[in-house]
């Protein structure tokens, strides 16, 4: 009886590990989907921009631009900063989860992206001129 009791605690173990890799795998997906929720919300400011940016005053395109923008930043390290959290808490067992030096790679990258490009917006009309 002990034997049969061993097999299924060890079954039950094995379970919740596959099940805390499976969680740490879906981590990383919710991460990738925020990621791209960031750059579409860059996405629609440059593309906000671009569309109205003969509006008068033109500051006004510009701040809606770059209030998208700014909203991706957000997005981004909030994102990185609750996948971080996650990974903290989980251990893995068969998978190997992407280093948190690269989610705060990826994150910071993209975020530095966008306030290149929100400086830009406001200074095309410099070098323009």
């Amino acid at each position: 009886m002990t034997d049969e009791a061993d097999i299924h605690t060890e079954y039950a173990e094995t379970r919740t590990d596959l099940a805390e890799d499976r969680t740490i795998m879906a981590n990383e997906r919710t991460f990738g989907g925020w990621m791209r929720t960031g750059l579409a919300a860059i996405g629609i400011g440059l593309g906000f921009n671009a569309l109205f940016g003969k509006l008068e005053p033109n500051w006004i395109p510009k701040l809606i631009a770059t209030l998208f923008m700014l909203m991706g930043i957000v997005i981004f390290v909030t994102a990185q900063r609750q996948a971080v959290r996650v990974l903290k808490r989980l251990d893995t067992h068969e998978s190997a989860p992407v280093s948190r030096k690269y989610m705060a790679l990826f994150a910071g990258g993209l975020s530095v992206g966008a306030a290149c490009l929100i400086a830009a917006i406001w200074l095309m009309d410099w070098t323009a001129g």
